[in-house]
């Protein structure tokens, strides 16, 4: 062809796009998703939203008449043609005349489908150009508020929204924000103290709607308040507006001067968003305020979509559809309540609840955090969000997680299959392990959880999910991202697990009975990796490329070790049942790579006896090797660092410290303290022990010597750690800096200088004792190179 047109499909275009596409569509598919503020738009309206309105910019409004009309006249397009070739439109492009159909038509659906007895269509004025529930917010902010006045909203810990005036959003930064919540005692609110509230601050505005809280709002309560202190009343319905189309939530039309929404929460629509109002003053101020206040060309395509979402809300099914989401979560409500866990607010009877995950409570008192929580019912297939409940203290660190009923009940789920859902929310949150770790500025909360449990509740939300619809063909496994221990062993009879990234290496050498470090590529091992449920066989080989190893192992053990070591790399299952600190390194990649019809040839075999510990080691019996003595040598005369000269010269007081003649002070010492502490200070620190370990193998071996996690350390980055002895016995504190890939520097304190040296070169060499309980056993890494950087055998370095 001669033109410049792009043909073919997303397949053809970019296969890795179109798979991602699909990927998706199986997650959604196999995972139970329970985020309050997500549904599944009919393949319909998607298939709306890919149509060339797409292409369109369209910046301005359809005539004003087009309101009042009809949904016939608005479709009569002969009519509506002739008018707009003769009278065209108020828009600034040209090249519209279906986008004014469209946009006039899906004003009309959505009056009509918010339409009450006492307010009908034709009083209801819309704007569906505000590109989601944010901008239609701030929109209304733009049209009502003027910046600096005051704004009431629901605090977000209680179950508010980032716009109604949290602190890190605009619209707590423009205005001043009054927030009500809860009553402590019976987290419900109190419409007395609210109206108190009101009547003292005088706000502009106030903003009735939630985002957490999960009872239905009273409307003419509302009202009351904000006729009480004359200020506009904005309903945001973002997460209820299908409830209240399909007639399952009270409406706030002919409440509140403004009314908006999301059209992709519980309406199932496109992602888009609508506001309402019953003034024709205020609708011409919030048209101004979304174009040109707020933003430029609307998205005509997703008004397509939102045209079909309207008339779909229309019908019976809607209705029923929304009636059931609201019986499905009062059935989850009630179910995790019964299973024992503490539901915040006292229940719903809404479409959303949530969990207080602190009545998790591991065997050191610490609580489960709600990060925590969402993140493992995510690895076991159920997606929930993290979320501040009454009590909590930052939305970074919540205690609870929200749940919402929208999706599952689309895809069919009756009261019954909630209480099974239910079952295995409170099975896997009960089976967490809270505990604490240390963090740079305080503790952090982890949790792991038995590796059983949480393979069995994997199995669990597939069976449910898979006994329910779809609203299209998903494939079956056809992507290496859904693993189940029950999945069927491969027909051949040995299968290649593929290991890689750059954490594989640590995840073998602690998790198989082999020394992969020290392994040429190339080169193959008998080994055996211990899974909860019983200890695998199999030959591990070291790829030529690095990062790339394969496990071969017979194909009834390929699920469970595949399995196993997937959920040793994501980090959530236990290690060791006594303690829940142990966590390998990771993540790795874990694959299934192919078939086989016989092992490979091993060249030894890694028995793991000289290894000081793996998952499963046993108890192995070796020589054991001597304890670290060391004996400091007779003090001399004091050593001199490089710059001493230059010290002597400037005329510094020279003192003997840790066998170094080092400068005390050159002037005064109140002098000098001031004038480090106002300016700047210049120490010589080459008295310092400054050692280099490098190679392949420095990581494996400086992290069995010292106590961080030196593989975590990014290039350019450092940390303070300490050297142990075999009991656990401080040896001496280092500075560790990553200077490459396979090089860092140590830095020890000038006194130890030579006692660490020794030690750590012992160590080395494996003639010393690293651990009482395998007194034979000798650290990783042991190929790596030590450098005394200070020694005059490195020359320039």
């Amino acid at each position: 062809m001669s033109d410049f047109l792009f043909r073919g499909d997303l397949s053809e275009l970019d296969p890795d796009l179109s798979e991602l596409a699909l990927i998706e569509a199986e997650r959604q598919y196999r995972k139970l998703i329970l985020i309050p503020s997500e549904s599944a738009a009919p393949l319909a309206i998607r298939e709306a939203l890919a149509t060339a309105f797409q292409n369109i910019y369209a910046e301005g409004y359809p005539p004003e008449e087009t309101r009042w009309m009809t949904e016939s006249e608005i479709l009569d397009l002969d009519t509506r043609l002739a008018h707009f070739r003769r009278y065209s439109d108020p828009r600034y492009y040209k090249g519209v005349e279906y986008v004014d159909v469209v946009e006039a038509l899906t004003r009309r659906r959505c009056a009509e489908a918010f339409a009450t007895p006492d307010v009908p269509t034709g009083k209801i004025y819309v704007n569906v150009q505000a590109l989601s529930g944010a901008p239609a917010n701030n929109a209304v902010y733009h049209a009502l508020v003027e910046p600096g006045e005051v704004v009431m909203g629901m605090d977000l810990a209680h179950g508010g929204h980032l716009t109604h005036g949290s602190p890190v959003n605009r619209s707590g930064k423009l205005y001043r924000v009054v927030h009500y919540g809860v009553d402590p005692e019976c987290e419900r609110i109190d419409y007395d103290a609210v109206k108190a509230l009101a009547m003292q601050h005088k706000p502009k505005m106030i903003i009735a709607g939630y985002s957490s809280y999960p009872w239905a709002a009273d409307w003419s309560l509302w009202r009351e308040i904000a006729d009480a202190c004359g200020a506009y009343l904005l309903a945001d319905i973002a997460h209820v507006a299908g409830l209240v189309a399909g007639g399952a939530y009270p409406s706030p039309v002919g409440y509140a001067d403004v009314v908006t929404f999301t059209t992709h929460k519980s309406l199932c629509g496109p992602r888009g968003a609508a506001i309402l109002t019953t003034s024709r003053r205020l609708s011409r101020m919030i048209d101004r305020a979304v174009f040109p206040g707020e933003q430029g060309g609307p998205h005509i395509n997703t008004m397509l979509g939102q045209a079909l979402a309207f008339k779909l809300a229309a019908t019976d099914q809607f209705k029923a559809l929304q009636k059931q989401i609201v019986d499905n979560c009062v059935a989850l409500n009630a179910a995790l309540e019964k299973a024992g866990l503490r539901i915040p607010f006292g229940g719903t009877d809404t479409h959303l609840t949530n969990i207080d995950c602190k009545s998790v409570v591991g065997p050191d008192g610490t609580t489960l955090s709600g990060d925590m929580a969402a993140r493992i019912l995510d690895i076991a297939g159920i997606v929930v969000n993290r979320n501040t409940i009454p009590g909590d203290l930052s939305a970074a660190n919540p205690s609870g997680i929200r749940l919402g009923t929208p999706w599952i009940t689309q895809r069919g789920f009756k009261e019954k299959d909630c209480q099974e859902l239910a079952a295995i929310i409170a099975d896997v949150l009960k089976g967490c392990t809270p505990y604490l770790i240390a963090g740079r500025r305080r503790p952090l909360q982890r949790a792991k959880i038995a590796f059983e449990l949480l393979n069995e509740a994997k199995i669990r939300v597939r069976d449910l999910a898979q006994r329910m619809g779809s609203d299209e063909e998903v494939p079956s496994h056809g992507y290496p991202h859904f693993y189940y221990l029950d999945d069927p062993a491969p027909d051949s009879p040995f299968a290649v697990l593929h290991i890689g990234g750059r954490e594989a290496e640590g995840l073998l050498r602690w998790a198989t009975s082999a020394r992969p470090g020290e392994m040429t590529p190339g080169a193959s091992i008998r080994t055996q990796l211990q899974s909860p449920e019983r200890a695998i066989e199999a030959v591990l080989s070291r790829g030529m490329k690095a990062n790339d190893w394969q496990l071969a192992l017979a194909s009834p053990d390929c699920t469970l070790a595949l399995t196993w070591l997937r959920d040793l790399s994501d980090g959530y299952a236990f290690v060791d049942l006594e303690d829940a600190h142990v966590k390998l390194p990771g993540p790795a990649v874990v694959s299934q790579q192919g078939e086989e019809e016989s092992l490979p040839e091993a060249d030894s075999d890694g028995e793991g006896i000289d290894k000081p510990w793996y998952v499963g080691v046993a108890e192995g019996k070796g020589k054991a090797l001597p304890n670290f003595e060391w004996t400091a040598g007779e003090e001399g005369e004091p050593r001199r660092t490089a710059l001493h000269a230059i010290h002597k010269e400037l005329g510094a007081k020279m003192v003997a410290f840790a066998g170094w003649d080092l400068p005390v002070w050159y002037s005064s010492v109140l002098e000098e303290h001031l004038a480090t502490r106002q300016a700047a200070g210049l120490f010589d620190v080459s008295h310092m022990g400054v050692y280099q370990v490098e190679g392949e193998g420095a990581s494996a071996f400086l992290d069995c010597v010292v106590t961080n996690d030196v593989d975590a350390l990014e290039v350019g980055e450092s940390h303070y750690t300490q050297f142990l002895d075999p009991d656990g016995a401080v040896i001496d504190d280092a500075m560790i800096y990553r200077r490459s890939k396979d090089a860092y520097l140590l830095v020890v304190n000038a006194s130890n200088d030579d006692k660490d040296w020794a030690w750590l070169n012992a160590v080395h060499a494996g003639s010393v004792r690293v651990d009482n309980k395998r007194s034979w056993a000798m650290v990783f890494g042991r190929q790596c190179r030590l450098r005394n950087l200070r020694h005059p055998s490195e020359g320039k370095d």
